[in-house]
Order: C-alpha cells, then structure tokens, then sequence
C-alpha cells in the first residue's frame, strides 16, 4: 500500500470531485430513501404526490450533508498526505479523526471528542476490511503452476512428477 494512487486527481482537485460525488451520491440516496417515506407516511389517494414533495425537500439536505463529509474529508486527506509525505491507510485513518472532529465541534468537547474517535474507528474499519479484500484476491488472482511437459513418445507410461523436477 506504499505505492501512491497515480489514478486520481491532485489533491486541489480531487476536493472538489470528492464533494461533488458525495454530494451527488447524498441526493440520489436521499431522494429513494425520502420518496419510500414519504409514499409509506401519507394517505390513501395522495401516495404519489408525498412521495414526490418528501424527495424534493429533504434530498438537496442528505445531499449536502454528505457533500460536506465527503469535501471535509478529502480536505483533511490532502493535509494529511502533505505533512506525513506518505501513502497509507493511517492517512484515511487521521483524515476521519479531523472530519469527525470538525463535524462535531458544535455540540462541545466531548461531542467533538466522541466524534473524531468514532469516525477514525469507521475509517479504521473500512481501510481493514480493504487491505483485506486486497490480499484475498490478490491471492485468488495467483497464477496457477504450468502444466508439465508430456514425456517424448507419448506412450512409454512414465509421467514425470513435480518432485522428479
């Protein structure tokens, strides 16, 4: 994992896809999740008109709240892999511990405490659970041993064996 990812933007600029893909995965989710709600808390006969107003009031909300959180962090990530000058999980790991932080710093300190412990635990989950899956399928990408070369003459009936090799 100490190779860097040469696949994304640099860091100005990954901010700013960071939030809009937040931003755009918030609204989406929000308005499925807001139009069910909606259809399920209205009368008979209006169903389809709640489930409409509830999506477009409440989506653009979980939209930016996930636009921030996801802008916060990516900001927090580009500060973090500035000063370390490293490519590693710990990066996200630090990264969660501010947003959480930052996100929490209204409710006071121990909510600003209990938020940064608890965000760096979320990121600290899902680094593991990606280091993880890298190394399963890293191992179930190995290629397989060649196949051993047929004996010459083909019917002589001895075979040659990986400890005769």
């Amino acid at each position: 994992m100490s190779q860097a990812d040469h696949s994304r933007d640099p860091c100005p600029y990954v901010i700013l896809n960071d939030f809009g893909g937040a931003f755009t995965m918030g609204a989406i989710g929000g308005a499925i999740w807001h139009s069910i709600k909606g259809w399920r808390n209205s009368p008979p006969g209006e169903k389809r008109f709640s489930a409409i107003a509830a999506a477009k009031a409440r989506a653009p909300v979980l939209g930016g709240n996930f636009g921030v959180w996801g802008g916060l962090f990516s900001t927090f990530d580009c500060a973090v892999k500035g000063v370390r000058r490293k490519e590693d999980p710990w990066n996200a790991i630090i990264a969660g511990f501010f947003t959480g932080g930052a996100l929490a710093v209204r409710g006071g300190w121990r909510a600003t405490r209990n938020g940064a412990i608890g965000c760096a635990c979320v990121l600290a989950v899902i680094e593991g659970a990606g280091i993880a899956l890298t190394r399963v399928f890293a191992e179930s990408n190995r290629p397989i041993a060649p196949a051993l070369p047929e004996t010459a003459g083909g019917s002589s009936g001895t075979s040659v064996t990986p400890a005769a090799i």
